[in-house]
């Protein structure tokens, strides 16, 4: 069933129960209504014949007379020889005897007969005006939900077309303006993988061709130097294939990690000693107690590419740092360089500057820092000319 047939149903179903309850409230009030004052008839027509008044005998309302004995109190309704219709009955005692008098309850039944004929009739018109009242109201609040759904089979992750918002603030605008947003998410993010698609492609051609070339040549000259730069190239196209391996697992929410808890300073001096070899100045600042939780091989990576990062396109001594804040460890890699370019966002996948561009790195150092940073739940910031990471603290 639809949603306005299954609005119809359970307004129409409302509506029957609401009449129910209203027709036998209002029956049962009007019955006792009517028997209140039929006994209150019957309790001065006894006490008149008690006092004196003559016996009553009338076919179409009732009766009244004196019988022998005193018999008891009693009221109830029963047929009657001689009178159509059932009489209610009372019997009191008194000086003169028993006095018995009846009255008709036909009219009372009419009268009850005619309200549940009321019912009958006007209940079930009343039913189908409520129906159709409900179906009106869920289809006009329905509709635009219809209008949206059918501007979304037009709507494309490279266009720029918006669901219709109804003019009303109610729960389907609300509900209209959340799914734009995540269109517009949707949209960014399909964006965002072009472009890594683009730039990857890009990205590879370069190194293939070299190794062509490189290949080529040595298969002509037998040049060893020529195999070896192949060689190299092969292993940049390796380096390549890893990182984007890593993001894309990142961005999938399955990075694997596996956090211990490590000291600070041991990290540090890790890769100080690896880049060392490097000719460039490296110091490290650290306290020899402080302790983080990450993944041993994750953060040799991520430290790796900071301290490469700074090599290759700083100047002057990298520090390396670690202290303690907000409950986790900052890790920091921090050269005397000018810092990032104007306008790069150096977090990007394939974000370069122009004189990193002629050199040999791919731009996915710093989104690999990135990705592995919020993959133990920490997160990573531009600090000068260097980078900033936070990473958690062992509990």
């Amino acid at each position: 069933m639809t949603i306005r047939a299954r609005l119809t149903v359970v307004f129409a179903l409302a509506t029957v129960l609401v009449l129910a309850g209203a027709g036998a409230f209002v029956y049962v009030r009007l019955a006792a209504e009517l028997d209140d004052g039929i006994d209150e008839g019957l309790e001065r027509r006894a006490a008149s014949v008690a006092g004196g008044a003559r016996d009553v005998i009338d076919p179409e309302d009732g009766f009244a007379r004196v019988e022998p004995g005193q018999g008891r109190r009693t009221l109830v309704d029963r047929r009657v020889p001689g009178f159509e219709e059932r009489l209610r009955v009372l019997t009191l005692p008194s000086a003169r005897g028993a006095v018995v008098v009846g009255q008709s309850l036909g009219d009372r039944d009419e009268t009850l007969r005619a309200l549940v004929t009321a019912f009958a009739v006007g209940g079930p018109l009343a039913v189908l005006l409520a129906s159709l009242l409900g179906y009106g109201l869920a289809a006009g609040a329905l509709r635009p939900v219809e209008a949206m759904r059918l501007q979304a089979e037009a709507v494309s992750l490279t266009g720029d077309e918006r669901l219709p918002l109804p003019a009303a603030h109610d729960e389907i605008r609300r509900l209209g303006e959340t799914l734009d947003g995540m269109l517009v998410r949707l949209r960014e993010a399909h964006a965002r993988e072009r472009r890594f698609v683009a730039d990857a492609s890009h990205e590879l051609r370069t190194p293939i061709a070299v190794v062509r070339a490189e290949l080529e040549t040595a298969l002509r000259t037998g040049d060893r130097e020529a195999i070896q730069a192949a060689l190299a190239e092969c292993d940049r196209l390796a380096q390549l294939a890893e990182d984007m391996l890593v993001l894309a697992r990142a961005g999938e929410g399955a990075l694997p990690v596996r956090p211990e808890a490590l000291p600070a300073q041991e990290v540090l001096e890790d890769a100080r000693r690896r880049f060392a070899p490097r000719g460039r100045p490296l110091v490290v600042e650290a306290p020899g107690d402080l302790m983080l939780r990450a993944d041993p091989l994750r953060v040799r990576q991520l430290l790796a590419n900071l301290v490469d990062n700074a090599l290759r396109h700083g100047a002057g001594v990298v520090t390396l740092s670690a202290t303690a804040r907000d409950g986790g460890v900052v890790l920091a890699v921090i050269d005397e360089g000018a810092g990032f370019p104007a306008g790069l966002e150096p977090f990007e996948r394939f974000a370069r500057g122009d004189e990193a561009r002629s050199g040999g790195g791919a731009g996915l150092g710093l989104a690999l820092v990135r990705a592995i940073a919020e993959a133990h739940g920490g997160h990573a910031e531009v600090a000068g000319s260097g980078v900033r990471v936070w990473l958690p603290a062992p509990a």
